[in-house]
C-alpha cells in the first residue's frame, strides 16, 4: 500500500513519507482509487526490501533558487519528482519525458550544455562519452525500466531526498543531496541526477541490442575503489559458490557502479557549466555545493555512491555463537567519510597538492570547507570561478586546483538473511548519534512500534537531544525559525529501509 502523507503537530517534520512492498502472493492496493490506481491491482513482492520510511526536518533558512536551467529546475522538474510528501504511482516514461525537457531546454537555449566544455583540470571530464546528447532515449530491458514506478520526496531546508521504487522489477532508487552555501546544488542533483542513471542504463541497452562497441561503458573502477572483495560480515560483498556466476554478477555489478559515477560526472559537467554562465549575475553560486548519497537496491544487490560526510549504516545479526549467547545486532558503515578529520582524506588532499604548503586552514580545505569530496563549490575547483568572488570571500593562494574532488566512493554490498535494515542520513543525524546509537534507537522503535515510522522517530530523538543539549524544551527549539535554530542543530533528511524477510516489522513503515 502507499504511505499516508502526514507532518507532525508543529509542522515542522517538513518531509515524512512511507512505502510498504507488497505479500508475497500480491495484495490488493487498497488506495488504488484515491492515488489513481485501479481497484484491486496487483503488484509482485519486492524480495529485497519489505518497507521504508523517510523523514527530514529543516534548520537554514534557504534562499531563492537561481533561474538556473531557465527556470526549469525550479518550476518543473523539481517539483514533479522531488515535492510530494508520500508515495504515488506514476508512468515510468514521465520521469524520462522530463529529462527530454531538460536536455531540449539546455541543448536549445544553453548551446548543448550536455555537451559543456570539460575542465582542463579534471582528467574525469575528458572523457568523450560524457559529452553525449541527452535526448531521452526509449524504454527497454534495462532492470530500471518499469512501465510504472512509485516516487516520494521532499526538501527540508538546503536538503533533497528522493525515492523511487520499482516491485515490478525489484529495485529501489534513494538519494539524499545535503545543500550548502545555497539549495542551488542539490536542486539541481534532485531534478537530473536520477534521469541521468536511467539514460546511461538505457544507452547501454541500446548499444548492446545493436551489437555496438562498448568501450566507453567498460568499466574502468577497479577493486581498490570498490569495496567487493572481502567474504567477512563487514565487507561490502559475500562471494558466490559458483565462481561462473560470480564473475559474471562481478562485471555486472562494475557496469552499475560505473554507470553511477559517469550520471555523477555528467550532473557535475552541467552544473558548473551553467554556474559559468550565470555568474556574472549571481558570484555566489560559484560557492553553491552538495554532498551526496545514493544507493540503488537491485535484488540482493545493495549499490552506494557518495561524496562528503551523509552515510549509509546497515544494521546487521551477529548470530549466537555456541555459548549460547542470543545475536547481537551491530552497525556497519557502507560509506566512507569524505572530511579533513577523516586522516586518509587530510593525507590524499596534501598528497594531490605537494606545492601547497596549506591545503588545509583551520582545519578546512583553504579554509572554507570540512568536506574534501562535494559537487559543485566550484571555486574551489577552477580558478576561473573562484575569480568571480570579490574580498574575503575569494581564495587566497590557489595553487593547484581543484582541492575539492568529484570522484565519489563507491561500494557494493550483497544482502544476506542476518541483514535487518539500512539507515540513510544526511550528516545532520550523525553530528548527535553515532552509527551504534542509531541503529539501536531504530531497533528499539521497530520492535515496540511495527507499524510506526522509524524515520520520523530518529528525527524527533535528535530534536530532543538537540534541545537538551541546549538548554530548551523540544517545544521550545521548534518554536526557533529556521536560520536561527542552524546554531543549535542542522538540516536533518533520515530513510529507514527495512530489508528481506527476516527480522523485520509485518506491516508499513507509514506516518503514525
Amino acid at each position: 500500500m502507499l504511505g499516508e502523507n502526514c507532518t507532525d503537530s508543529e509542522g515542522e517534520i517538513k518531509v515524512s513519507f512511507g512505502y510498504q512492498c507488497n505479500n508475497r502472493e500480491g495484495i490488493p492496493c487498497g488506495a488504488g482509487n484515491r492515488h489513481g490506481l485501479e481497484s484491486g491491482s496487483k503488484m509482485p513482492r519486492n524480495r529485497s526490501f519489505s518497507c521504508l520510511s523517510g523523514a527530514a526536518l529543516s534548520a537554514n533558512a534557504t534562499l531563492a533558487n537561481t533561474n538556473i536551467c531557465n527556470g526549469l529546475i525550479g518550476s518543473d522538474i523539481l517539483p514533479g519528482l522531488d515535492s510530494p510528501n508520500s508515495f504515488r504511482r506514476v508512468p515510468s516514461s514521465s520521469s524520462l519525458l522530463r529529462l527530454d525537457i531538460l536536455s531540449t531546454s539546455l541543448q536549445s537555449n544553453m548551446a548543448n550544455l550536455s555537451c559543456s566544455p570539460p575542465s582542463s583540470v579534471d582528467s574525469h571530464e575528458n572523457d568523450s562519452c560524457l559529452r553525449q546528447p541527452m535526448s531521452a532515449p526509449t524504454r527497454s530491458d534495462s532492470f530500471l525500466n518499469a512501465v510504472e514506478v512509485q516516487v516520494a520526496g521532499g526538501a527540508a531546508g538546503e536538503d533533497r531526498v528522493q525515492a523511487v521504487c520499482s516491485e515490478e522489477n525489484e529495485w529501489l532508487f534513494c538519494a539524499i543531496y545535503d545543500g550548502f552555501n545555497g539549495r542551488d546544488a542539490a536542486d539541481f542533483l534532485a531534478g537530473t541526477l536520477y534521469e541521468s542513471i536511467m539514460f546511461y542504463f538505457n544507452l547501454l541497452d541500446s548499444e548492446s541490442k545493436q551489437d555496438v562497441p562498448r568501450a566507453p561503458f567498460e568499466c574502468s573502477l577497479d577493486d581498490s575503489m570498490v569495496g567487493i572483495e572481502a567474504a567477512s560480515a563487514e565487507s561490502f560483498m559475500r562471494k558466490s559458490a559458483d565462481p561462473e556466476m560470480e564473475a559474471s554478477s562481478h562485471s555486472f555489478r562494475h557496469q552499475v557502479l560505473d554507470i553511477l559515477q559517469r550520471a555523477l560526472i555528467q550532473a557535475e559537467n552541467d552544473f558548473l557549466h551553467m554556474v559559468e554562465q550565470e555568474m556574472e549575475d549571481r558570484p555566489d553560486l560559484v560557492s553553491v555545493g552538495s554532498c551526496v548519497l545514493v544507493m540503488l537496491l537491485h535484488g540482493n544487490d545493495l549499490y552506494t555512491l557518495n561524496l562528503g560526510d551523509s552515510r549509509a549504516v546497515l544494521a546487521t545479526f551477529d548470530e549466537g555463537n555456541s555459548m549460547g549467547r542470543s545475536e547481537r545486532l551491530k552497525a556497519i558503515q557502507l560509506t566512507d567519510s569524505h572530511t579533513v578529520d577523516n586522516e586518509v582524506e587530510r593525507t590524499r588532499l596534501l598528497n594531490e597538492h605537494p606545492d601547497d604548503s596549506m591545503p588545509v586552514v583551520a582545519g578546512k580545505v583553504k579554509g572554507k570547507l570540512k568536506v574534501t569530496r562535494a559537487f559543485g563549490v566550484g571555486y574551489l575547483k577552477r580558478k576561473k570561478l573562484n575569480d568571480a568572488l570579490m574580498g574575503i570571500l575569494q581564495v587566497r593562494n590557489l595553487i593547484s586546483p581543484p582541492y575539492i574532488s568529484t570522484e565519489p566512493s563507491l561500494n557494493v554490498l550483497k544482502i544476506s538473511r542476518s541483514d535487518h535494515f539500512v539507515i540513510v542520513g544526511s550528516d545532520g543525524l550523525f553530528d548527535f548519534f553515532s552509527n551504534e546509537e542509531a541503529v539501536k534507537l531504530v531497533h528499539a522503535y521497530i520492535s515496540s512500534n511495527p507499524s510506526g515510522d522509524p524515520a520520523k522517530f530518529l528525527v524527533e530523538q535528535l530534536v530532543i537531544k538537540a534541545a537538551r543539549s541546549a538548554g530548551f524544551s523540544k517545544e521550545e527549539l521548534l518554536n526557533i525559525p529556521a536560520g536561527r535554530r542552524r546554531k543549535y542543530h542542522d538540516d536533518v533528511t533520515v530513510i529507514v529501509i527495512i530489508l528481506g524477510t527476516n527480522h523485520r516489522t509485518s506491516k508499513a513503515s507509514t506516518c503514525n
